[in-house]
């Protein structure tokens, strides 16, 4: 009993720190930039906009354009980056947990080239209503995104199992189908292939607080949602016979859950673009730190997807400042040797 209230009261200490330290790193990389603002004026511009604390702050000596630059383009540009990071390292542990394979994430198995077609066939078409509440761009993800993981998820299908060599094939083959079927658009389309060069590259570049309103509620919506799931991934990690005899329906629980990560991984897909192996080295590390209990694994996998994403942007905007490189190619710097790392380490059951 001693061991297990150890563990636990671990767990909630890691996630504490998380927390700590994602505040540290919204407010340290929000007076980072080819600007050079310091971090007390940074702290005073953002606390002045604070309901019953901002009348007590005086700014009259900071520069407006320092106020502009932290107000409508720093700050909502990290908090998308906690937003998209945290998303796709929820959808990294549900999937590798649906599937007890730690190379699985929407990146690795097609998700995110496929919610970037239908982005990308969306601009191109032009569909656009401004009454919609919903963006069109969004919605095209969206259908691309569900569309990918079923059929993935079906061709990898070996009567009631997946295999995880033949999920990881079809994954990385119909992703590399789908980001051709999109290049090719690219060519045929010249007029839209800076929008869609966008999506195969990952970017923040441009966004502000519009953006941030318009993922903010149904991505924390729907990552909350996913929470809920944690005691049904602990059970599948006992194997599918016998999450069945406990009363799991599991062809049912993993449909339900593949629908809310393609959902997920549609909403930050449509705002940053394709953002490779947040799900796959994010949940990986946290497993190794916090254990595999999914009610604990799955807020700190949050917690740190937030705090990788936002320093692996800060990394993409002044690594050769004042020009930008896509935070994509970053995050593929860091996860492309760490997916070679897992395989070898995996090269026995593979």
């Amino acid at each position: 009993m001693k061991f297990k209230i150890d563990i636990k009261h671990k767990g909630k200490l890691t996630l504490i720190l998380l927390f700590a330290v994602l505040l540290l790193c919204v407010a340290f990389f929000s007076t980072v930039g080819s600007a050079d603002i310091h971090v007390k004026d940074t702290v005073r511009i953002t606390l002045s906009k604070i309901p019953l604390v901002g009348k007590h702050i005086d700014i009259s000596d900071i520069q407006k354009t320092h106020e502009i630059i932290i107000l409508k383009i720093r700050i909502p540009r990290v908090l998308i980056g906690v937003l998209v990071g945290s998303a796709l390292a929820s959808v990294g542990v549900a999937y590798q947990g649906m599937f007890k394979n730690p190379m699985a994430d929407p990146y690795v198995l097609g998700i995110s080239s496929g919610a970037a077609l239908g982005a990308g066939i969306v601009i191109i078409a032009g569909a656009a209503f401004k009454n919609f509440p919903i963006s069109f761009i969004t919605v095209g993800a969206f259908i691309g995104a569900v569309l990918t993981t079923f059929l993935v998820y079906f061709i990898s299908r070996v009567k009631k199992k997946v295999p995880t060599t033949t999920l990881l094939l079809s994954g990385v083959a119909i992703g590399q189908f789908l980001t051709a079927i999109l290049s090719f658009l690219m060519v045929i389309y010249t007029k839209d292939m800076t929008k869609i060069t966008y999506w195969t590259l990952g970017s923040f570049s441009g966004k502000g607080w519009e953006h941030l309103a318009s993922i903010s509620l149904p991505l924390i919506a729907f990552i909350i949602v996913l929470n809920f799931f944690s005691k049904d991934l602990n059970v599948l990690l006992l194997g599918e016979e016998s999450a069945q005899n406990l009363g799991i329906e599991v062809e049912k629980l993993k449909i339900l859950l593949l629908l809310i990560c393609s959902v997920i991984t549609a909403i930050a897909v449509s705002v940053s673009g394709i953002i490779g192996f947040i799900g796959l080295i994010i949940p990986h590390i946290m497993r190794l730190i916090v254990g595999p209990d999914h009610r604990i694994l799955m807020p700190a996998s949050i917690l740190a997807g937030g705090i990788f994403m936002i320093f692996a942007d800060t990394v993409a905007r002044t690594i050769i400042s004042p020009m930008e490189i896509p935070v994509g190619i970053i995050t593929a710097i860091f996860g492309g040797p760490f997916f070679i790392y897992l395989l070898r380490k995996s090269k026995k059951n593979i």
